[in-house]
């Protein structure tokens, strides 16, 4: 996933156990805006309805030229055909897990990382042949860092490093500022699903910011 030259889209799914249900909203947002990236969260145990959850929307995803990622194995993306996977690293396991996705997918498949602890850990990730690092994003349960700490990481990794920057944006107001620090990417969740107004104006506001961003 090369970075492009200003920020593009990257949309994290709430957990799903079904795909039927969010096919439409999925095609929706797909269709308001260009995506770059679109990662499934599994709400399911299930290996056999994962996949059947990968390959519903993985097919909407491709026919917008959008790359599909999961979380969760190596094995799993393989077996349901996904375009990768993001891991949610722990620094115990960090440079294991990491490897072990890099010796299976690669180099046909995407592997991203997230929930980096530490600078440590982000630069012990970027030094392997990975697409993206991704911060600020909400843990399982559904805790996300301050914006000011997601800020400051954006910023300090941007100012550093090659490996694309991926940085979620919990509010309206961050798209510009995680732009603005040197993010390549930005990942958007509960501020494109929660609104009452549906995804497609939630991703027109978004995409507004960042043409303006581009022309500046």
């Amino acid at each position: 996933m090369a970075a492009p030259a200003s920020p593009q889209l990257y949309l994290i799914t709430p957990p799903l156990d079904d795909a039927e249900a969010f096919s439409g909203p999925f095609e929706a947002a797909l269709s308001a805006t260009p995506i770059a990236c679109a990662l499934i969260k599994l709400a399911t145990p299930d290996e056999g309805t994962a996949k059947k959850i990968i390959r519903a929307l993985s097919a909407i995803a491709r026919a917008h030229d959008t790359a599909l990622l999961v979380e969760g194995s190596p094995q799993m993306a393989v077996r349901a055909d996904a375009d990768g996977i993001h891991l949610r690293c722990q620094s115990e396991t960090l440079e294991r897990d990491l490897d072990e996705a890099l010796q299976t997918l690669k180099p046909d498949r995407i592997v991203g990382a997230g929930l980096l602890k530490s600078k440590h850990d982000s630069m012990t990730a970027g030094e392997r042949d990975i697409d993206y690092l991704m911060f600020g994003e909400p843990t399982a349960d559904g805790y996300v860092p301050p914006f000011d700490q997601t800020l400051e990481r954006v910023t300090w990794w941007a100012e550093i490093f090659n490996v694309p920057c991926v940085a979620y944006a919990g509010e309206l107001d961050h798209v510009k500022q995680l732009a603005d620090a040197g993010a390549d990417f930005v990942a958007l969740g509960d501020l494109v699903w929660a609104d009452a107004r549906g995804p497609t104006a939630a991703l027109g506001e978004v995409h507004t910011l960042l043409k303006r961003k581009a022309k500046a």
